[in-house]
């Protein structure tokens, strides 16, 4: 390595450019074999450095999310649903609803893919630079009831209320106690206005009073939801079953349970 080529190398880590300290010697010699003008060498040169930081912010923001797996909207099938609005969800992945600090609920019965599509758009967010936050409900109300004895609530309850984007998954799998009901409130309350939420839910909007047994509550919440939202609703039968319909096994099974559960 020439004198030149280590002065270079000690700027640009210095300033902060270290992809840019390991490539620049290639893109110096592909720019001088095509005879680049100075000023378009310079602009690949950042272009190497800005791509190479975009790729390791996403990298660590989509850790940061919590997402168990990654999933993509290009990888969603539309055309497995029963019924679907596949113009507004891929106007969602435009993100303005983020920018009008709008929410998104996508509803349906389980395995139409209401947690993939969720995490597509924060994939999308996290593309777009906000940063993201993917929970579902049991375990978010595990964490936060975990969280006052290990003296980090308010902490947890501060990113819940900040982050640019809340996912808020399997909402309506369980009933939620008292206490639950009152945190959920306060959280939704909290970002009303400020922040957007994508929540999932196997449950309609009528049925939310059994989720958290208590209408005035429900009511609360949902008026806080709804008030600035959009709503996907999702039909057909689960995703995740399909191959098992495809081989007779699931008709198998349910007939097999329904002999079992009329010999009770």
């Amino acid at each position: 390595m020439s004198l030149q080529s280590e002065r270079l190398q000690t700027l640009m880590q210095k300033l902060g450019l270290p992809d840019l300290a390991q490539g620049y010697e290639s893109l110096a010699e592909q720019a001088a074999q095509k005879q680049l003008p100075y000023c378009d060498f310079l602009e690949q040169a950042l272009e190497c450095e800005y791509h190479a930081r975009q790729e390791r912010n996403i990298k660590v923001r989509t850790q940061l999310a919590g997402f168990g797996e990654i999933k993509r909207l290009e990888q969603f099938d539309f055309k497995f649903p029963a019924a679907i609005d596949e113009k507004k969800v891929r106007e969602l992945a435009n993100l303005r609803f983020l920018e009008r600090h709008e929410n998104v609920l996508l509803l349906g019965p389980p395995g139409v893919g209401k947690t993939h599509l969720a995490i597509a758009l924060g994939m999308e967010a996290i593309r777009q630079g906000f940063g993201v936050y993917f929970v579902s409900l049991p375990n978010l109300l595990e964490r936060l009831g975990q969280a006052p004895a290990e003296n980090r609530l308010r902490r947890k309850m501060s990113h819940l209320r900040k982050c640019r984007l809340l996912i808020l998954d399997e909402i309506g799998y369980q009933t939620l106690d008292r206490q639950a009901t009152t945190g959920l409130f306060q959280l939704i309350s909290e970002r009303y206005e400020r922040a957007s939420v994508i929540l999932t839910s196997n449950k309609s909007y009528g049925e939310w009073g059994t989720i958290f047994q208590d209408n005035v509550i429900a009511s609360a919440i949902l008026d806080r939801l709804l008030h600035h939202s959009h709503t996907i609703n999702i039909k057909g039968e689960s995703y995740r079953l399909k191959d098992k319909r495809k081989a007779g096994l699931w008709a198998t099974l349910s007939a097999e349970g329904a002999r079992d559960g009329g010999g009770a």
